[in-house]
Order: structure tokens, then C-alpha cells, then sequence
């Protein structure tokens, strides 16, 4: 009987040695599991131009936890929620983009050594797919915040006395655009009367980066395999050529930013050739905030000025931190006062018609900048985009075309190049026009030009013709006047001492008066 129980007591141990074994083995596994999204991961996805667009995801997973951050391309996210793990997880990040909370939800599984993953941008959208792999431990970080320098004031550089005007290759083009299309452009440009009509620069907006070389030069991707080459060739047209950068590590599509380079990237720009720089704040929120943008923006101004070749200077910030009080200071020769344009009138009228209040701070060679030109690009009426001209040029706003010049119609053309309404826009006195009168949906803007002249604008933004009838002494004009409608190129006889117009559906009529 005892020889039969210590028999007993060995199986028992053994039977509890090999669930103990068994139990750690499982634990190792659940623990294994539990962890397999720890690391590193990025979707490296071409672009058409030898270049990739990145997404990085660096993940820690602690049991059905995952914390961490997302970086891709002008965006860097904290993850803020979680739920699932490697057979299945979603994730939220969240960012600070001045005052507004952006967020980004990816979902996403492991299979095998991939993390297949997918987003979208709205709610609605159908889901991007995209397949993650490792990627070593720190590549895509963020680099480290430079520190920023005291405020001062940047000279001067004499450069766009009156509004810059030329064309812009994103509003048609965006990440299409290369040197082929630039040369094309410049070409109609300077053959079908932009160019006597004022139009001078070509702007290359983004896209066109590549990374550094081993001395931190920018280089560019294969879509412009030459960039002085390229400006030559616009030069030779009696046109000039610009471009486009970011304070930030990365440019709104996510292409090499100036950071850390300001100074390099200014001589490679006046070594190229080029009149004109766009710097587009994008990137540079993962690192700083809004009231730190002066700063930044002085450092390229800095930088410009001390080059030999005068290149304008076009802060593109969306009108943050009251841009018009302190763009000139850092150099700026003129400044995005809103966000982006498109080609819609609920779009071009709001921002168009919200400009009233920054009328004090445009003068000659510093400009409100209330985006390119949509006109067209076929979602808005001829008539709708002689509004658009009427009312830019009544802003002294930039006249920067966003069409493809190698196609458009005669009438577009003909709005384009109204040498009476650029006469406006390109005023010599530099102020800027703002609102005089409003009643509904109709309103009227008048300008002060040279001479003792006036333009004034008649605007209907009700979507039926509208009658204005208003005395001249209610504009607080006062007087006999000669009247020329800018639109139709004729004189107007002198109305007395009210004026009665019916102007069309989103329609404008413009007048020059001269004493």
C-alpha cells in the first residue's frame, strides 16, 4: 500500500509538470500574441514621379491595448483609442492643427509578416487598402524642433509693386503637373495675349521634390530632370518661374519640406533661376504652433533677401494668426487670407465677399491673397467667373491663372485678359477696394485708383437678375463723373444723381468713374 501511494504522488507530479509546462507555453503564446503589432511599420506607396508617398505606424500593443503614433505625409497623429488586436484592430489618432482637432481611424489585421491595413477620408468614402511591412526602429520620426529666432523686422525686397500675376499649376494639374506642361504653358502664355496683358509668372506649386543629396541640396524627381533648364526656357519666353516649399519637414503631398535647409534651399533656388516662392505652411504643424509661424517665416524671408536674384515671396499659412498684421515684417510680399479655393461659386463667393475687413493692410509690394484664380476650370458660368475677375480685381488680390492655358475657350480667354479690369487689379495707388453698400444679395465695392478715379462694382449674388437703384450720394460720390462699364467697353452717360442697373443672376456690372 505505501510503495502503491508514493507511485501515485509521481504520476501526480508529473501530470502537474506537464500542465505547468503547458500552461507556460500557452502564456508565452497569448503573451507573443498580445504583442505581434509591436513595431515599426510603413506603406511605402509609389508616385508617379520615382518617388513614394509614406505612411508610418509605430505601434506598441500591451494585451489589447495599442498605443503609439501615425505619420503620414503633412500629418503626425497620437493614437488616442484602440480596440482588437493582430486578428483584427482599429485604431484613432488624433493631432492639434492650430485650434482644430484632426483625427485619422485606420483599421487593420496581421497576416503573416504583412499589416494589412485601410483608412478612409470621410465617413463616406469607400476604404483605401494599403499593406504595411517593418521598417527599422526610428525611420520616419519626427525630427527634432529647432529652436526659433527673436523677431525682427525683414527689409523690403522691392518686389511686386502691384499684384503678382502669372498661373499656378495646382488647381488644374496638382501632383500631374512636370516640365513638359510647364514649358506648354509658358508657351500659350506668352503667345495668346496673357503676357501683354500682364501675366508674367509660371509657378510650380507641389510635387516637384525628390529628397537631399549627401550635402542636403533638394534634388528633384523625375517629372523636372532639370530645374535651371526649365527656367532658361521660361526666361526665354519673357515670362518668370516659381516654386513651391514648406516651412515644415514635409509639403502638403508629403515631399521634402525646407526645414533645417531655409538658408541652402534659398541658393539652390536663386542658382536655378527662380522669380517666385510659394511656402506653404502644411508640414511644419507637426512641430510648432500658430504663434510661432512669424518665426518660421522670417527664416526663409532671411533667407531670400540675402541671395542676389529677387525672388517674391508668397506666404500660403490660410490666413491664421491675422497673417495681414505681420506679413510684410517677415518679408512677405503677399499672404493667403483663407483656405482653399475651388471651383464652385458657394467657394469663390464666400471667400471672395469675406475680404472687406483686411482692406488696410494691402499696399504696393505687400498683398491679400485670396487664392488663385478658378476661371475656367468648367464648374462655374462665364458669367460667374467674370464675378470672380471683377471681384479680384477690386481686392488687388494676386491674378494667378489656374486653367490649362493650351485649351480654353475664346470667351474664357477673353475674361482672362480684360485689359480694363487688370487695369484695376494692377493700380498703381495699392489700396485695396471694399464694400460700400449692401442690401440682400446685392452689394457694392468700390476701389480708389490713381488719378482721383474709383472702380465700382455692382454684385448680385441672388441666384435670379436683380434691379439696384441707388443715389450716387448714398456711395458718397458727389459730382459729374465720366462712366465707362469695364464689361461691355463701352462709356456711360452720366446717369444724374441715381443709378439703376440690372445685373444678371451671380452677375456683376463694373464701372470706372473718372472726375
Amino acid at each position: 500500500m505505501h510503495n502503491m501511494n508514493r507511485r501515485f504522488s509521481l504520476g501526480t507530479l508529473i501530470v502537474i509538470a506537464v500542465l505547468s509546462v503547458a500552461a507556460l507555453l500557452a502564456a508565452s503564446a497569448l503573451a507573443q500574441k498580445t504583442e505581434q503589432l509591436t513595431g515599426n511599420w510603413v506603406v511605402r506607396t509609389p508616385n508617379n514621379d520615382g518617388t513614394f508617398r509614406t505612411t508610418y505606424l509605430n505601434l506598441k500593443q500591451e494585451g489589447s491595448r495599442i498605443s503609439g503614433t501615425i505619420r503620414v505625409t503633412q500629418f503626425f497623429y497620437h493614437i488616442t483609442e484602440s480596440t482588437g488586436g493582430a486578428d483584427g484592430f482599429t485604431v484613432t489618432g488624433s493631432m492639434m492643427d492650430g485650434k482644430t482637432e484632426r483625427k485619422v481611424q485606420y483599421e487593420g489585421e496581421l497576416v503573416g509578416d504583412e499589416l494589412r491595413i485601410s483608412t478612409r477620408r470621410r465617413p463616406t468614402d469607400n476604404p483605401t487598402q494599403m499593406v504595411a511591412v517593418r521598417a527599422p526602429a526610428g525611420e520616419g520620426a519626427l525630427p527634432a524642433r529647432n529652436p526659433l529666432p527673436a523677431l525682427h523686422k525683414v527689409p523690403d525686397n522691392g518686389l511686386a509693386r502691384t499684384p503678382p500675376m502669372g498661373w499656378n499649376s495646382w488647381n488644374k494639374f496638382a501632383s500631374r503637373v512636370n516640365d513638359a506642361t510647364v514649358r506648354s504653358i509658358a508657351d500659350a502664355m506668352a503667345t495668346n495675349g496673357m503676357k501683354e496683358a500682364g501675366y508674367l509668372y509660371i509657378n510650380i506649386d507641389d510635387t516637384w521634390e525628390a529628397g537631399r543629396d549627401a550635402q542636403g541640396n533638394i534634388q528633384t524627381n523625375k517629372k523636372f530632370p532639370d530645374m535651371k533648364a526649365l527656367a532658361d526656357y521660361v526666361h526665354s519666353k519673357g515670362l518668370k518661374l516659381g516654386i513651391y516649399s514648406s516651412p515644415g519637414p514635409n509639403t502638403c503631398a508629403g515631399y521634402e519640406g525646407s526645414y533645417g535647409h531655409e538658408e541652402q534651399d534659398a541658393r539652390t533656388y536663386a542658382a536655378w533661376g527662380i522669380d517666385y516662392l510659394k511656402y506653404d505652411w502644411c508640414g511644419a504643424r507637426t512641430l510648432y504652433t500658430d504663434e510661432e509661424m512669424p518665426a518660421l517665416y522670417q527664416i526663409m524671408g532671411d533667407a531670400l533677401r540675402k541671395q542676389k536674384r529677387p525672388i517674391v515671396y508668397s506666404l500660403c499659412q490660410y490666413g491664421r494668426l491675422d497673417v495681414w498684421k505681420w506679413g510684410a515684417d517677415v518679408g512677405g510680399n503677399l499672404w493667403r487670407t483663407t483656405g482653399d479655393i475651388r471651383d464652385a461659386w458657394d467657394s469663390m463667393s464666400r471667400i471672395g465677399f469675406g475680404q472687406n475687413d483686411l482692406a488696410p493692410w494691402a499696399k504696393p509690394g505687400h498683398w491679400n491673397d485670396p487664392d488663385m484664380l478658378e476661371i475656367g476650370n468648367g464648374a462655374m458660368t462665364e458669367t460667374e467667373y467674370k464675378t470672380h475677375m471683377s471681384l479680384w480685381s477690386i481686392l488687388a488680390a494676386p491674378l494667378l491663372a489656374g486653367n490649362d492655358l493650351r485649351s480654353m475657350n475664346p470667351e474664357i480667354l477673353v475674361i482672362l485678359t480684360n485689359r480694363e479690369v487688370i487695369a484695376v487689379d494692377q493700380d498703381k495707388v495699392g489700396k485695396q477696394g471694399q464694400r460700400i453698400w449692401k442690401a440682400g444679395d446685392q452689394e457694392i465695392w468700390s476701389r480708389p485708383l490713381a488719378g482721383g478715379a474709383q472702380a465700382v462694382a455692382f454684385f448680385n449674388r441672388a441666384t435670379e437678375p436683380a434691379t439696384v437703384s441707388v443715389k450716387w450720394t448714398d456711395l458718397k460720390i458727389t459730382g459729374k463723373w465720366k462712366a465707362r462699364d469695364l464689361w461691355s467697353h463701352q462709356n456711360v452717360a452720366w446717369p444724374g444723381s441715381e443709378y439703376s442697373v440690372t445685373i444678371p443672376a451671380h452677375g456683376v456690372v463694373m464701372l470706372r468713374l473718372s472726375p
